[in-house]
């Protein structure tokens, strides 16, 4: 079987073999094992090139249940990168022809993974989203009352002006909390707000924002965070936090990603 290098994270503490060999990857691949790049270490498996090759890739990914299958054999696979230590993680199939290769490419960008190690070392990611307000169905907020046109159009200006305030008021308490949670972390970044579909509520998302905490910082972070949920509540907003987690928005490997696509493609 022809087969690529899937390389899953590189960190300067290699995970003990014993690891290693309980974690599954992707379907149909080898065991994870790691390559040694001079101080580095990468985390990687043959995976077969028939389901990785760009085409085969691509047809898989737009299937949701092929795309969920490979994001957690993913995340597997940092995991157990991160187990001993601080890890960088990969985009999701950063793919290689072969060993020699992956370990060229990382090599070629030891500094600056070396640099993101250090960045990243004893620290966390932790995401925060804003909810709210829900907005009121048009027929209730304008059904009521006398039936004249004068007084419908009346009723639905009102209704507009009421949503147009409550959605700046929300606004303004998402970059509230925002600017907040932000004093107590190193970084922070705000991802596009997710989709009905992704989040399950027709509550409009606010605020979609990932943070970088110390671990030292963890419990002042929660606190914060805490005290903002309770407080938000009170102006029918929503905070709600997760954490920790590996680094993954914080893990900023553009010029190393653009290589493996390229090459892979070769």
């Amino acid at each position: 079987m022809t087969t690529v290098t899937c390389l899953f994270a590189v960190t300067d503490t290699p995970p003990p073999d014993e690891v290693l060999a309980v974690t599954p990857g992707h379907d149909g691949g080898g065991p994870l094992r790691v390559l040694s790049a001079g101080p580095l270490h990468l985390v990687v498996q043959d995976a077969p090139a028939a389901d990785f090759g760009q085409a085969a890739l691509t047809e898989r990914l737009n299937r949701p249940e092929e795309l969920e299958r490979c994001v957690r054999a993913h995340h597997r696979g940092v995991e157990t990168a991160a187990s001993a230590g601080t890890a960088v993680p990969m985009p999701m199939a950063t793919l290689y022809l072969d060993d020699d290769n992956a370990v060229r490419a990382v090599c070629a960008r030891e500094a600056s993974l070396r640099t993101l190690l250090e960045r990243l070392r004893d620290r966390t990611e932790w995401a925060v989203k804003v909810h709210g307000p829900s907005t009121t169905p048009a027929t209730a907020a304008v059904g009521e009352g006398p039936a004249d046109g004068r007084s419908y159009l009346r009723r639905a200006s009102t209704r507009r002006r009421t949503e147009r305030e409550a959605r700046e008021h929300a606004l303004a308490h998402a970059r509230a909390v925002d600017r907040e949670l932000r004093s107590f972390a190193v970084a922070a970044t705000r991802h596009r707000p997710q989709s009905e579909q992704l989040t399950g509520t027709s509550v409009p998302q606010l605020l979609n924002a990932a943070y970088l905490v110390d671990d030292a910082r963890r419990a002042e972070f929660v606190r914060a965070a805490d005290r903002l949920a309770r407080t938000a509540r009170r102006s029918s907003v929503e905070v709600t936090m997760s954490g920790p987690w590996i680094p993954y928005s914080f893990a900023r490997t553009d010029e190393m990603e653009c290589g493996a696509h390229q090459e892979v493609g070769a």
